[in-house]
This record gives structure tokens, sequence and C-alpha cells, in this order.
């Protein structure tokens, strides 16, 4: 393809990416195929010969698009959000036409720099304290892939933090936490690692937070059989129910423990710091007083196109010197006189997108006003759709909502009278499976389930940014409707079974 016939595809391109925009809201969410679809219309091996252009692009439309479950629709309410935005997706393109691998300044000076002057105003568009910023000269961010990979960082950091402190210690012997609501990044971490993970129970009746005394309980009773603690995750805004760990209580205890590296993951609830009316309730103050690093996620409920995992330290030292390995060929005069940053010892790569490109367009768009008028219309209709769970007598909460993420269930009153029946907990479980069973089997919306300590619930996030009232009225009418045939088809089971 020569530069002619890339405008010329190019156009196309952007004419029937429009083209779909216009047609999303009609679609639908989830794609409606089995598996198999796609590998049984390819061929087992490449062509021999290069095809024409024309018939690739149709291809995609034909081929490709139907086996798509698109995030970015008005009534996907699923898992938590990925965003997508033209100023992202043309960020990805100029990424994408400089591919310069970034590993270091000398290799793409733009693109270190950007990326060092977005991480500086992410920080201070959340609020981050000054030791987390780049300018600092001590602390700064680095943008990571996802927040598992992020995870791995910065466990491999404090693992290396924690030997140096503490030279001979066998690595058999070293502990992470998390929380039994902590995202599975931090169980992969330690699998990849190899290190023990202790799971630390969490209650509803604390909003399955973390508590200090749980923590402080569990670090005594580890090094009382001779492990070492090196490393937790605290969590502002869980998977599952969007639940804030107390990070005040959790710090505190750990100034007793100054060797454990406190990682807060905020992947998803970390933006709502954009906001400052929101800033106590995500606990800014805690993160800037006590945690070891942060990371966020612009690319699930930021506006940025995957991927754009933000990553903090107070210390970028700790970072380089666990990953820091620079073999001859990676030299430069810039880097060996300390003047600049080689993002290539900030994370488990050599060769780096230029992601920082996207960030730079979205918020520049949007602007500081507009990306907060994004988050709080999310809420705000998160509010909406909890105004009708209360006002049902079908549905109740789960837990508090937080945020712009609600945890809802069937509760047994209304099924329990028309049958005459106590429901136990069990049989109210595998009500709620049908119920989700049903609502799954639609193809217009997407919800995501869930566990709270043996309860069975449905998870309902808002996010997407072309997400109105209207899609939120249209979710509430399906959800009522399998509801109802969901509560039927259960008490036609329980009335045969009599």
């Amino acid at each position: 393809m020569d530069i002619e016939a890339f405008r010329k595809a190019g156009y196309q391109a952007i004419d029937r990416i429009c083209d779909f925009y216009y047609s999303l809201e009609q679609r639908q969410v989830v794609a409606p195929v089995q598996p198999g679809y796609l590998l049984e219309q390819l061929p087992d091996a490449p062509p021999e010969e290069g095809e024409d252009w024309e018939v690739i692009a149709d291809d995609y439309q034909k081929l490709i698009l139907p086996g798509m479950t698109f995030w970015q629709h008005p009534s996907f309410f699923a898992y938590f959000p990925t965003a997508c935005t033209f100023e992202g997706v043309l960020g990805d393109l100029y990424s994408t036409s400089t591919p310069n691998p970034g590993f270091n300044w000398t290799s793409s000076p733009a693109c270190t720099e950007l990326e060092m002057a977005m991480m500086d105003w992410c920080a201070r568009l959340f609020g981050l304290a000054e030791h987390f910023l780049n300018s600092s000269g001590t602390g700064g961010g680095v943008i990571q892939t996802t927040s598992s990979e992020l995870a791995i960082v910065v466990t491999v950091a404090a693992r290396s933090q924690y030997v140096r402190r503490h030279p001979g210690t066998h690595l058999e012997d070293l502990v992470m936490y998390v929380t039994s609501q902590t995202h599975s990044l931090g169980v992969k971490a330690s699998l990849v690692l190899g290190l023990q993970c202790r799971t630390l129970d969490v209650k509803p009746e604390d909003g399955y937070a973390l508590r200090g005394d749980t923590l402080r309980a569990a670090l005594e009773e580890d090094i009382a059989q001779g492990k070492r603690p090196f490393f937790l995750i605290g969590t502002v805004g869980t998977t599952s129910s969007g639940a804030i760990d107390c990070l005040d209580e959790v710090g505190e205890v750990l100034k007793d423990y100054p060797d454990v590296w406190f990682h807060v993951d905020a992947a998803w609830a970390g933006v709502t710091l954009a906001c400052p009316e929101y800033r106590g309730i995500a606990r800014l103050k805690d993160i800037n007083t006590y945690a070891t690093s942060v990371g966020t996620n612009l690319h699930k409920w930021g506006l940025v196109n995957f991927d754009a995992a933000l990553l903090w330290v107070k210390s970028r030292k700790d970072l380089t010197d666990a990953l820091d390995v620079t073999p001859e060929f990676l030299r430069t005069k810039q880097s060996e006189a300390g003047a600049v940053i080689d993002y290539r010892n900030w994370h488990l790569g050599l060769g780096r997108r230029f992601r920082s490109l996207k960030i730079w367009f979205v918020l520049r768009s949007y602007g500081v006003k507009g990306f907060q008028a994004y988050i709080r219309r999310c809420i705000e209709l998160n509010e909406y759709f909890v105004s009708l769970i209360k006002t049902s007598p079908t549905f109740a909460l789960v837990t508090k909502p937080s945020f712009a993420l609600s945890v809802f269930r069937i509760v047994a009153d209304p099924v329990a009278l028309s049958l005459g029946v106590s429901l136990g907990s069990d049989a109210l479980n595998d009500l709620n499976r049908t119920f989700y069973a049903h609502v799954s089997a639609r193809g217009e919306i997407l919800l995501t389930q869930t566990q709270l300590n043996g309860t069975f619930c449905v998870r309902f996030a808002v996010g997407a940014e072309r997400t109105r009232k209207e899609h939120i009225d249209k979710a509430w009418t399906l959800i009522q409707e399998e509801a109802r045939l969901a509560v039927k088809e259960w008490a036609d089971s329980i009335r045969g079974g009599r």
C-alpha cells in the first residue's frame, strides 16, 4: 500500500467507523455468535498472494464486527466501563504512525517527556501529593498496560526493597496481603512471582472494607510464625461491590511495619478524585499520607481508550533499583548524566507504546470541567437506577452503592408470599441465578454477576460515555420483565415439586 492508497483506505475506514457509531445504539451489546464462528470462516493458512485491500476491509465488516461485544454501547453495564472516545481513537492512530519503541529518552524524546507531563497532569487532576509527581525528582508516574501488570511491577519493587533492607531473607518466607474483595491482580502477581499471598476476610457490616485490626492480627500472627510481611494491596472501589478499604486504619497499622509496601489499587474509582466532592469518600487524604504507590486506569472510567493504566510511586528509585537492566547498547549520555527518565526501568518490558499521546488529546479536548462533568453524570445516572431499585418490591440493594456501581438482587418476600413458603439463602441464590441467566440471554444489555460472602447478586455499572437516562429506563424495563419470568419459572418449579 503506497501513500495515496493509504489515504483512500484511511478515508474509507473513518467513514465506516462513523457509520458504525451512528448505528451503535441499534446494535446488540453482546455478540450474537457461538464459539468457533470466526475460525470456521477463516482459511487455515495465510494467502500465497496479497489480496486486494477492498476485500480485506469488507471482510472486517462482514466477519469481525458481528463477533464483537460492544463495551462502548450505552447499554453496557457489565464489569467496569472501557473508555472509548474519538480523541482516544485519534491518539492511537497518530501514535501508531510513529512506531517508536520508547524504551529510553534518546529513542524518542517526545514519548518520554509527554508521558512525564501527562502523569503530572493526571496527578494534579486527581489531587495527588507533590511526592507522586515526576517534577518532584524523587517520586513520579508511569503508564502501564493494565492494573494486573502494574500489580506485578509494584510487587517486584516491594520484594526487592524488602530484600535490600533485610539481606539473607528467604523468598519463601515473604508474604503479601490482599482481601477477599481485592481484584484477582493480587493473587495473580503472587502466582507469577512464586510468593505467598494471604487473603484477609472482610465483613458485610464493614461495607466489605479492610479494617486495621484485621490487618494487625494477620501481621502479628505471620511474624510469630517466622514469615516476612512485605506487601499489601488496599483498594478504592473493589470489583464486586465498589468497597473502599479503611486506608487510614491500615496506614496507622503499617506505621509499626515500615518495611511493608502499601499499594492502593484505585483502578476504577480513582478517577472520581477529579471531582473535589468525592475526594473524601475516595480517601484522597489517606492515599497521600500513607500510600507507597497508587494506580488508576484511564481506560476504564477515564475516557482514554485501552490501554492506559497509571502508576505513581513515592520513590522512583524503588522501581529502578528493582527493574534496571542496562546493557552497553542501551547506555546514553543523557541517562548516564541523570538528566532524563528512561521508562524501560519503570515497568516489565523494554519497548513501550506512545500511550501518553491519547491522554494528551483527551485531557485537552475535554478539559478538567468536561472530565468532571462526565464522572458526575455517570454517578447521577447510577443514583437514578438506585432510586428505581428502592421503590421496587421485587429488588433490593445488597450493599451501599459506590459511585456509579450498584449491586442488587431479587428479594425473598414477594416470592415467598406468592408461594406461601419461606426461601432459604441457597434457594434465594438459585432464584437470582435464574434471573441473571434470563438477563444474560438478552443481547440488548449486559450486566455481570458476583458473590459477596456467599450471596449471589448482580452488578450494574454505569460508565459508557454515551449512556443517558433513557438507557437506564430501557435497562430497568428489561430487568423487571426478566425478573417476572424468573420468579414465575421458579414458582412453577416449586409448585410442581409439591
